[in-house]
């Protein structure tokens, strides 16, 4: 399995790209620990990447480029891979085009996970987060035992600044701008398939798995 998914935030991609990758025996490449191994390895494209990150600006695409590459180097993602948060843009996809075709590694699938607003909204302001042990609940699928607080250490539960309403709605927006596109950019190169992201668990990662077999 050669992959990426894709989707918005709120949309599961995390869960589902670490259940996709160890049933199919590939590592998941997300940027997010791709970042922080090159960082505490201490390689020269960890260092510029953390130049970057000490400004608070966002790491240059190239950089992020020549991270991946050299993660896709190593032996264990010669049988495929599965990443997760790159690309976000159009101009990101084409150069990991330019990269997997110099790796002789095509992508086979973009799966791309579909989850209405409303329904993403819901689920990212439910969230309830212990500021003590970082337990996570939600208020309508795992609401804590004792209301308003953790069910392991007691502390008064928060809801986190990223998880507001109104944060989340301007985290679509930004996903709609950035990302949206790439639909488009995948949809021409014929292999990009739209999952139903709503449901348990379990049933959203059938559905994922038949699409990577249609």
């Amino acid at each position: 399995m050669r992959a990426v998914l894709m989707g918005p935030p709120g949309a599961g991609k995390g869960t589902q790209a670490q259940v996709l990758a160890q049933g199919a025996q590939v590592p998941q490449v997300a940027t997010g620990d791709i970042l922080r191994r090159a960082r505490e390895e201490g390689t020269p494209l960890g260092r510029t990447a953390q130049s970057y990150m000490d400004k608070g600006e966002l790491v240059p695409d190239e950089v992020m480029i020549g991270i991946i590459e050299e993660r896709l180097r190593q032996e264990d993602a010669k049988a495929g891979f599965l990443l997760d948060g790159f690309p976000r843009t159009v101009p990101q996809a084409e150069a990991l085009d330019r990269l997997l075709q110099q790796l002789g590694m095509p992508l086979e699938a973009v799966l791309l996970l579909e989850v209405p607003e409303d329904a993403i909204v819901r689920r990212l302001s439910g969230r309830r987060t212990c500021p003590s042990c970082g337990r996570s609940y939600h208020i309508e699928n795992d609401p804590p035992p004792v209301d308003g607080h953790c069910g392991t250490c007691g502390a008064e539960l928060v809801t986190r600044t990223d998880d507001r309403p109104e944060t989340v709605l301007s985290r679509l927006e930004v996903y709609r701008r950035s990302t949206e596109p790439l639909k488009t950019y995948y949809q021409a190169k014929g292999v990009l398939r739209a999952v139903d992201g709503v449901g348990k668990v379990e049933e959203v990662t059938a559905r994922l798995r038949a699409a990577l077999h249609d």
